[in-house]
């Protein structure tokens, strides 16, 4: 309940002070191609139950075939996709996508799911139903909490480790979770982010 009660506190104050930002870089996205700046990608939350993840879009529109055709043509990019599920060099990041996505802003609409309820401001990365199927007997850690905006993952090395490695800060996260450690992580997000370690 006390978590709870940080989320929604924490939320509703940084969608005050952050409204100005959040507007400036929707009318950026917006301008750049006459596109919708959000998107919502369905993942998996708490007790399995679907929501939509809340981002500014990064990368152009129907890019899916872009990626399929990319994959197809280069070997070691499929083998990173399969081993990360993220790719370096994305070609279907647009020019503004590359900055939201290294400086995280991409993220910040997901400030609204953990006003609703669907995510907290720190817990395990959320991830879609496929992804769930990896995790193997660890799911059920993932699924007996919400999913956050930062965690132990995006604090120790983001898209630098390995997939397997994801899957362990979760569990770690849950088995040792305290109020104290939230606080540390959000800490420790603040300097991440700023250096840009590991995002793309």
């Amino acid at each position: 309940m006390a978590k709870r009660a940080f989320d929604y506190s924490a939320a509703l104050a940084a969608l005050i002070m952050l409204a100005p930002a959040l507007i400036t870089v929707a009318a950026l996205i917006w301008l750049h191609d006459g596109r919708a700046p959000l998107y919502g990608h369905q993942r998996v939350g708490r007790y399995g139950r679907t929501f939509r993840c809340l981002k500014f879009r990064s990368m152009i529109p129907d890019g899916g075939a872009v990626l399929q055709a990319y994959l197809e043509a280069n070997p070691a990019a499929k083998e990173e996709w399969e081993r990360t599920q993220k790719l370096e060099n994305d070609p279907r990041v647009t020019p503004i996508g590359k900055f939201i996505r290294r400086t995280s802003i991409d993220e910040l609409p997901q400030i609204w799911n953990v006003l609703i309820g669907e995510m907290s401001i720190v817990g395990p990365r959320p991830i879609t139903r496929p992804e769930l199927d990896r995790y193997g007997k660890e799911r059920r850690y993932y699924l007996l909490v919400r999913p956050g905006i930062t965690g132990l993952w995006q604090v120790s090395g983001r898209s630098e480790t390995t997939y397997q490695a994801r899957i362990k800060y979760d569990r770690d996260y849950l088995e040792q979770w305290s109020f104290v450690r939230d606080v540390w992580i959000i800490a420790k997000t603040v300097p991440a982010v700023l250096a840009a370690r590991g995002a793309h």
